[in-house]
């Protein structure tokens, strides 16, 4: 996990708030796919790509922040 220690924060955040907002008009690509999911109807391969391609770096900030924590403790 030491390359994940050494990407910065800031690139992952704005990163994260770019890709995982966009577009930000009338429904972010991120909360749809996910209400998607939740809901079942998440089946044409473009849209499971879409899930990925948009929470992508968002996932990985939450990572980074759980090691960030992790190591900040012991």
């Amino acid at each position: 996990m030491k390359w994940l220690d050494r990407i910065p924060f800031f690139p992952i955040i704005a990163g994260a708030l770019l890709l995982g907002l966009a577009p930000f008009t009338p429904q972010p690509h991120l909360l749809e796919k996910l209400n998607m999911l939740f809901l079942g109807t998440l089946q044409r391969p473009v849209d499971i790509f879409d899930l990925c391609l948009h929470g992508a770096l968002p996932a990985l900030l939450l990572l980074k922040t759980i090691r960030f924590l992790q190591t900040r403790t012991t």
